[in-house]
């Protein structure tokens, strides 16, 4: 039995989860989502305002789809609660990004400039100090195109120039020193 999944789901207040034909369906303020489920492996119950996961067999794989399971329907139920962002820092001499409508246009020291569509459900917002904040309900989908955006232009480590996340440190190297 998987640790994670032993652990209930607890359903606040204002989000509404039902669960029909393997399919659990959590509807909050922010919007709603739905994941379907595994029945051969897991089975998920509603009570006293808590989902419970439960496996169906003693095996390796099930036990990893019961904690996989959980954790995505409790990130469902975060998500349309509070919801999820991440925030990316572009640093480097010219490097800057703007939204012009479902586009996010930046400019990162190449000849042209990047152009990325911002996907369905997801906010993009970009100031002029080089950050950028993504967020939206679906935590697989903000954390995919974050990814993808900071994969454009990797941090490199002598100048520090790239995107990186708000959180990440990156370690710096010296360089040539003048050695002959």
């Amino acid at each position: 039995m998987s640790k994670i999944g032993k652990l209930p789901v607890a359903i606040p207040a204002g989000v509404t989860v039902s669960v029909k034909d393997n399919v659990v369906s959590v509807k909050g303020p922010k919007g709603e989502l739905s994941q379907a489920v595994n029945a051969d492996l897991v089975s998920v119950e509603q009570k006293d305002g808590e989902l419970c996961l439960k496996t169906l067999a003693e095996t390796k794989n099930a036990n990893a789809a019961h904690g996989l399971y959980r954790n995505l329907i409790h990130n469902m139920v975060v998500g349309v609660t509070t919801g999820f962002s991440k925030t990316l820092i572009i640093t480097g001499v010219g490097y800057r990004a703007e939204v012009k409508g479902k586009l996010l246009v930046m400019n990162l020291g190449y000849s042209s400039e990047f152009i990325a569509v911002i996907p369905e459900g997801l906010t993009v917002t970009a100031d002029n100090q080089g950050k950028v904040v993504i967020s939206g309900i679906n935590k697989q989908l903000v954390g995919e195109f974050s990814a993808q955006i900071r994969k454009l232009r990797m941090p490199e480590p002598y100048k520090g120039k790239g995107i990186r996340y708000d959180n990440e440190v990156i370690r710096r190297k010296v360089g040539k020193t003048g050695v002959k």
